[in-house]
């Protein structure tokens, strides 16, 4: 054979061995390209983010597993081709097409160090999306548990009919009742006061010294007796310590008002000391006699101003109540006391009784001192104001 021969023969022979079936397929190679290339891919990232895996996946194995499939599809793909050969190892790929997955495994590495970082941050999130402590801080404080409602006691078991001075209201005669304010600060006209024949009622100042020893050797001398709350005037003038003023809130003037209520004892009601811008405000009135009304005591309104809403408080609550006729001691002088005294008479005759409210002054002291023997052979009654009150305002 020559070598002409031997050449022609060449290519036929090598087309007596072509390529196994599988490798001619366009979709095993397209399968295996991707595998090749996947793999090259997770190599990169498992180089640059090596914790990356292990987190994801408990170890590197987690994520290495992943190509498994694939390959596994592809020995399926071309296992009854090649007669059960062996699975074939994927061509090299030239070092060109490694670069685009390189380029996706840059971002894979980046996103692996964030995810890392967020993991650590995600985890207090996740406790704060569950409803924890401080869901309730954001809600509005509670409010104080309000005051349970205590029904005043009513009939002889209330408190202003107990500590009451007893007193006869012949039928058809007018009575009066007269109300010294201002008691216990001026100790000495406080004792005139309390030295005159009576009954009168005196009306004691909560922030006096040894109150209730004043107050109650004025009871022993037959009088009544009645607390001075000092409430905030519309006018510049000082009410005392601790006055209730409408600038307080609601617990605070309940607070004032029972150290006040507190100060001593034995006496029937309250009446207000000043306070015609007090009186004058109805919200914050309303709790100073809701007290009075639950401790079962009487209000007398001094009607320090036309504005006051007292008596009408009183009357909603079903109180006991009276409201002040006439001021005997505006003008400090014996006459014009001796003035108002025939004032009270005058209304007495018209309305069946009236209350006056007087001060330990002198002039009003001298004046009663000459008015009390006498007014009784004029055909009144003179009697304390829980009197006027049992017979014309009970209202518990």
């Amino acid at each position: 054979m020559d070598v002409v021969t031997m050449a022609r023969k060449a290519p036929s022979k090598a087309r007596k061995s072509p390529l196994p079936p599988f490798l001619s397929n366009p979709f095993v190679l397209a399968l295996a390209a991707v595998a090749a290339v996947f793999a090259v891919a997770m190599g990169v990232a498992t180089l640059s983010g090596g914790g990356a895996g292990g987190r994801a996946g408990g170890g590197s194995g987690g994520e290495a597993a992943k190509p498994a499939p694939v390959q596994q599809a592809a020995q399926q793909q071309g296992g009854p081709q090649a007669g059960g050969q062996q699975a074939v190892q994927p061509p090299p790929v030239p070092p060109a097409k490694l670069e685009p997955p390189a380029a996706t495994s840059q971002p894979a590495a980046q996103a692996s160090t964030e995810g890392a970082g967020q993991a650590a941050v995600e985890k207090p999130a996740q406790a704060e999306s569950r409803p924890p402590a401080t869901t309730v801080a954001m809600l509005p404080p509670p409010a104080p548990p309000a005051q349970p409602p205590v029904q005043a006691p009513s009939g002889n078991a209330a408190l202003w009919r107990k500590n009451a001075l007893p007193a006869e209201v012949p039928q058809g005669k007018p009575i009066i009742a007269i109300v010294i304010d201002d008691m216990g600060l001026d100790r000495k006209r406080s004792t005139r006061m309390a030295g005159l024949h009576g009954p009168l009622t005196l009306s004691w100042l909560p922030y006096a010294r040894d109150l209730q020893v004043q107050a109650k050797a004025a009871r022993a001398n037959g009088h009544e007796l009645m607390l001075h709350m000092p409430m905030e005037p519309s006018v510049k003038a000082d009410p005392g310590p601790n006055a209730l003023l409408v600038s307080l809130d609601r617990g605070e003037i309940v607070k004032r008002a029972r150290a006040a209520l507190d100060s001593f004892d034995g006496y029937v009601g309250v009446n207000n000391h000043m306070g015609s811008r007090f009186t004058a405000d109805r919200a914050a009135l309303a709790p100073v006699l809701a007290e009075l009304h639950r401790r079962g005591l009487l209000w007398l309104d001094s009607r320090t101003t036309p504005n006051s809403a007292g008596i009408g408080l009183a009357r909603e609550m079903k109180m006991p109540w009276v409201g002040r006729d006439i001021f005997l001691d505006n003008v400090e002088s014996v006459a014009a006391v001796k003035a108002q005294l025939a004032k009270t008479e005058q209304v007495a005759k018209r309305q069946g009784y009236a209350v006056a409210i007087g001060h330990p002054h002198d002039a009003t002291i001298d004046a009663l001192a000459s008015w009390l023997p006498e007014v009784q052979k004029r055909g009144f009654v003179l009697v304390p104001v829980s009197a006027v009150v049992r017979t014309h305002h009970a209202g518990g």
